[in-house]
């Protein structure tokens, strides 16, 4: 199937984990996909493996989306080289975690910076290619955190409800031009950063997971397909989770 071709996407933190298996699935489906993350050895690794499967289908893009200058020219110069963007994912997410009372403003600062900033200096670069497109589509990658919060994570709690809040005002203002803007709110899902806990915290955290497993990040890409596709049109404002059942 090729639902995405002659779609141009664009997916903040593509270096790695769901990001850059979002990133996959949308080449898969025919997609051009603009590879963004912080570093160039990392979005570009992204790329250069989907572009193996998918050849001419990804290109990378290194830029500290938190920082509203870089990314606006960088928004500048994907827009002059694909010609223009139909679907945004602002995927992008750092974690400093620590319990509040040792929390610096600088650890709050740069969550905030990148989690929820980023995410608005993203639809800042691309919104007015998103409302000339025929379906535009952002989609914000937000987290169960978010949902219900987490000792040690306050700034990334913060940064991940505040994500649904943006989410939701961007539905309202977008709604005229017929954008959707929809999260997800991934739970605990297997990723480079999950392998390396302990088995021992692994159980624990399940133990909160009715369906007693890790997410893939295969099955979070595909439910950004599905957002992204024409059949989702009439989604917008809303946030799901994709969490084995850890929110309900």
């Amino acid at each position: 199937m090729e639902r995405f071709k002659d779609k141009n996407v664009v997916v903040t933190g593509a270096g790695r984990g769901i990001g850059q298996a979002m990133a996959e699935a949308f080449a898969a489906e025919g997609a051009k996909v603009a590879v963004l993350s912080r570093n160039e050895q990392s979005c570009g690794h992204s790329a250069n493996a989907i572009n193996e499967k998918y050849p001419d289908s990804a290109r990378s893009y290194a830029v500290d989306v938190a920082d509203f200058g870089s990314m606006q020219e960088c928004g500048k110069e994907i827009l002059a080289e694909m010609g223009g963007v139909d679907i945004l994912i602002n995927n992008a997410g750092i974690t400093r975690d620590g319990l509040l009372l040792r929390m610096s403003d600088e650890d709050w600062d740069a969550v905030l910076g990148t989690n929820l900033k980023g995410a608005f200096n993203s639809v800042k670069a691309f919104q007015r290619s998103l409302m000339k497109a025929d379906e535009g589509r952002i989609i914000n990658v937000s987290s169960v955190i978010g949902l219900i919060g987490n000792a040690g994570q306050a700034n990334y709690a913060a940064s991940k409800a505040g994500l649904i809040g943006f989410t939701k005002s961007v539905a309202r203002e977008l709604s005229p031009r017929k954008v959707t803007c929809n999260a997800i709110a991934p739970g605990f899902v297997r990723t480079d950063m999950t392998d390396v806990l302990g088995e021992k915290m692994q159980e624990e955290i399940l133990k909160m997971v009715p369906l007693k497993d890790m997410g893939e990040v295969e099955e979070v890409a595909n439910l950004a397909l599905y957002l992204a596709s024409p059949e989702a049109r009439y989604i917008t404002g809303q946030v799901i989770a994709i969490d084995g059942g850890m929110t309900m």
